[in-house]
């Protein structure tokens, strides 16, 4: 019905079990309306070709239509950043409230660089979301899980843990909110349900939507420009609502989207890519593809 490649044997009690859960998982997909390309599912034969681990691509309600490795569970690196902002979203923390970066804040598991100085830097808390999640500064992922609640740093990834589980992200596990840490590690099934979770927050939307933005973080006002770690959100060829990159050694790198292709919503997630241009190429190909489908 769909294209699909888990890359694990189908005979055998095991092939059998999980011959079963596809089974159940196609059935309660077709329950949902069919709307977008999951109308034109049963024309998307072939392969596109991707050179990412695991690939999910979805409509706009999660209906698949075209999948690989899409239940294995890996890490997810600053994909994790989609998760902190709907987290301190969801806290009702004002947004306009200054947060100056401490020491604290320093990234002692890699050693990863920020532009945000030590002792030096402030910014409005929804700065720190915006360079964060459409940057990836992780100093700035810190600072919000560092200040949001009472509990600090342990009580904000108890409620990313908490929020994963309300969305049924049941693979997933987070053990920070910049994503640095190697256990952050979720499915693309999973992240699919992310996405379309962070879809909902215009906020979100909107920051992750911006090619590039300028923040004054220092006491002599010098402006700081970021650019968006997805370099297809400057693409004119590309509507893109949400996304986000991820990168550390364990993870490869990552991207999980939703975009719109020929007016139509689109989620894609691609997980260990082996070279960061993979990604933009996996992307291109999966929209080339489905077009050439339509």
């Amino acid at each position: 019905i769909y294209p699909y490649n888990n890359n694990e044997p189908d005979s055998g009690p095991d092939g059998h079990v999980k011959a079963l859960v596809n089974l159940l998982r196609f059935l309660a997909l077709c329950a949902a309306p069919m709307v977008g390309f999951a109308a034109d599912i049963n024309a998307l034969g072939g392969d596109p070709g991707l050179r990412s681990a695991a690939v999910l691509i979805t409509d706009a309600n999660g209906r698949i239509i075209y999948g690989k490795d899409i239940d294995s569970v890996r890490a997810i690196a600053s994909i994790t950043k989609l998760m902190t902002a709907m987290v301190v979203l969801d806290a009702g923390v004002p947004l306009q409230t200054r947060i100056k970066i401490i020491e604290d804040d320093r990234d002692r598991l890699r050693n990863s660089r920020s532009r945000l100085r030590i002792n030096e830097a402030t910014l409005s808390r929804g700065e720190m979301i915006a360079v964060s999640v459409m940057s990836s500064d992780n100093r700035a992922a810190h600072a919000l899980a560092r200040t949001t609640f009472r509990g600090g740093t342990p009580a904000f990834v108890d409620a990313m843990n908490r929020k994963a589980k309300s969305l049924g992200m049941f693979n997933t596990h987070f053990a920070d909110s910049s994503g640095l840490n190697g256990n952050n590690r979720s499915s693309a099934e999973d992240l699919v349900k992310l996405v379309r979770a962070a879809e909902t927050y215009p906020f979100i939307r909107e920051i992750t939507a911006k090619g590039e933005m300028t923040v004054r973080p220092f006491a002599d006002g010098a402006p700081l420009l970021y650019r968006n770690s997805n370099s297809l959100v400057r693409d004119l060829d590309w509507q893109i609502d949400v996304s986000k990159t991820g990168f550390i050694n364990e993870s490869g790198y990552c991207l999980a989207m939703q975009a719109h292709i020929d007016n139509r919503r689109v989620i894609m997630i691609f997980l260990d890519s082996p070279v960061r241009w993979a990604m933009v190429s996996d992307s291109t190909q999966v929209r080339d593809w489905l077009l050439s489908r339509n």
